[in-house]
């Protein structure tokens, strides 16, 4: 009984491949697009992709347009070619801007801008236009169902802008850049004043100082020993419970010690 089953299904399986072969490679327009709708709705996003592809054009200005080209563009959406079916999704939303699917079709264009994000460590040019993306739809769709989702998509992006930049000047601190360190980390902290990582910023850009000051030419060292002791009470005043406070409070002290040796000789 369950051989004559799996005879049975791979018959239809079979006989389903042979007719999306012979439809794929016929001249029926009409057939190809029965099917890939078909296809589509069984979620066969491949196949039916391989079909919208071959007829998208043939069915430009005519009343089927409209589906054939949100179908396509959401079968490249569901197959990962997030570059093409924003590409489609954005062209969908220009020619059918009344259309009932230009919400949808105006956010997952967006949302695949978000997935062609890369790594923080890398260049992030399309974090920046992702959000750019998302931004617009929210500005355009303020009340859309898709809103808290595109909210947190934004704070995702611009968390992965706020660690690229935290991780840039933590960089000049690690090789011995404190001056640069420093400016980067005021920089971050203008451009990022409502960061979590604030608190870690603080804490290197104290850091930073405290080494440039340590390690400063003697006709330098006074003003940067006070430079760094700023920046400490800055820490403190922000970040009383501070991770850091313990190491932070020894540096400290170890800055009172260098400027009292100023004070001894004036």
């Amino acid at each position: 009984m369950k051989r004559g089953i799996y005879i049975l299904l791979v018959s239809i399986l079979f006989i389903s491949c042979s007719d999306f072969q012979k439809t794929l490679k016929s001249d029926d327009t009409a057939a190809k697009y029965e099917m890939a709708t078909d296809l589509y709705e069984a979620e066969k996003w491949n196949k039916s992709y391989r079909l919208l592809d071959q007829i998208l054009q043939q069915f430009r200005g005519k009343p089927q347009a409209e589906k054939i080209t949100f179908m396509h563009a959401m079968c490249s959406y569901q197959l990962g070619d997030y570059y093409i079916s924003s590409f489609h999704f954005d062209k969908f939303t220009d020619v059918y801007p009344q259309s009932e699917k230009a919400e949808e079709a105006a956010f997952l264009a967006a949302k695949g801008y978000y997935y062609n994000s890369p790594v923080y460590s890398k260049e992030q040019k399309e974090t920046v236009e992702a959000i750019e993306k998302l931004q617009l739809f929210l500005n355009r769709y303020p009340n859309s169902e898709y809103l808290s989702e595109a909210n947190t998509l934004v704070k995702e992006l611009d968390f992965k802008l706020e660690k690229k930049a935290f991780e840039i000047a933590k960089q000049y601190n690690t090789i011995g850049e404190y001056k640069a360190s420093i400016k980067s980390f005021n920089n971050f902290l203008l451009e990022f004043p409502g960061t979590s990582l604030r608190g870690d910023a603080f804490y290197y850009r104290f850091n930073s100082a405290y080494n440039l000051a340590i390690l400063s030419v003697e006709h330098l060292k006074e003003e940067r020993l006070k430079d760094a002791i700023n920046y400490y009470n800055a820490l403190k005043k922000g970040y009383p419970n501070s991770t850091y406070s313990e190491i932070a409070d020894m540096m400290n002290a170890d800055l009172q010690k260098e400027l009292n040796t100023f004070t001894t000789k004036s």
